[in-house]
């Protein structure tokens, strides 16, 4: 099933989300380790949601249609002062979100994905924001709860377009197991995972050869034989890699649990 919130929500987020993220680094030391993201210190994650937020500005306003056109968007240098650096997020977050604000969702833009409009930086962007704010709490030393509608419709992003997204060179090939459904016990939402491979060989000449997942399109009557339940902010950390509240309960088939989950466990990058 989809969860898609409507664009002015993804607005209304990004504008709320990023505003925490900035919140949450005042007054932590700029070197501060994030222990979600174990490289970065506290100034290296604000830099880190300007460039992007910046970055997707540029896209926008363009609008930037292609690879070779973005890869001339110059990156925001980084600031001296962690403090500096929260205030270039704030400017950055509000550029992003009068971009956006001004510029029909169906606009064609470039997007690394197969989805090439600006209405997939509405929603990728709310969900960077919402993702990296919890990264700045957790160094902060504190967490505040997550929105569930927004984390379900992170968890669709996360298995559809990080986990089960396909370029256009490639192919996703089903391999028959038996499919997991994920449930999000809060908001209802429930996603029908089967287990495939990808293949193909990438614009740089690298040959893919690996399992993946594909997602049921809609929600079906199929009766699966394992499940993976929480609520949709810690289904959306555990696909993220981020700590969850509770734990993720996995019940069922455990070979079907175990093809899927060698997939859900990877890192997204």
């Amino acid at each position: 099933m989809s969860t898609r919130l409507p664009f002015a929500r993804y607005l209304e987020h990004l504008v709320s989300e990023s505003e925490l993220f900035a919140n949450a680094l005042g007054g932590v030391p700029a070197d501060r380790p994030v222990p979600t993201c174990p490289d970065w210190t506290a100034l290296d994650l604000a830099h880190h949601l300007t460039q992007v937020q910046s970055f997707w500005t540029a896209v926008v306003n363009g609008p930037l249609l292609t690879r070779d056109q973005v890869q001339q968007v110059d990156e925001p240098a980084c600031a001296s002062t962690l403090e500096q650096q929260v205030d270039d997020v704030r400017a950055a977050s509000a550029a992003l979100v009068a971009a956006l604000a001004a510029t029909p969702p169906a606009t064609p833009a470039y997007t690394w994905s197969t989805e090439q409009t600006v209405g997939f930086t509405y929603r990728r962007q709310a969900l960077e924001a919402l993702v990296h704010r919890l990264d700045a709490e957790l160094t902060a030393g504190v967490r505040t709860p997550m929105d569930p509608q927004l984390c379900a419709d992170g968890v669709d992003e996360a298995l559809r377009v990080m986990f089960g997204g396909c370029p256009p060179w490639g192919r996703i090939i089903p391999t028959g197991g038996l499919p997991v459904r994920l449930f999000a016990r809060d908001t209802g939402d429930a996603w029908l995972v089967s287990p495939a491979r990808f293949t193909g060989t990438d614009p740089d000449g690298v040959s893919h050869d690996e399992p993946d997942i594909l997602v049921a399109e809609a929600d079906s009557d199929v009766v699966a034989p394992a499940s993976i339940t929480a609520t949709a902010e810690d289904l959306l950390c555990w696909l993220w890699s981020r700590p969850t509240l509770a734990p993720v309960e996995q019940a069922g088939d455990e070979a079907a649990l175990s093809a899927i989950t060698q997939v859900l466990e990877q890192p997204i990058t």
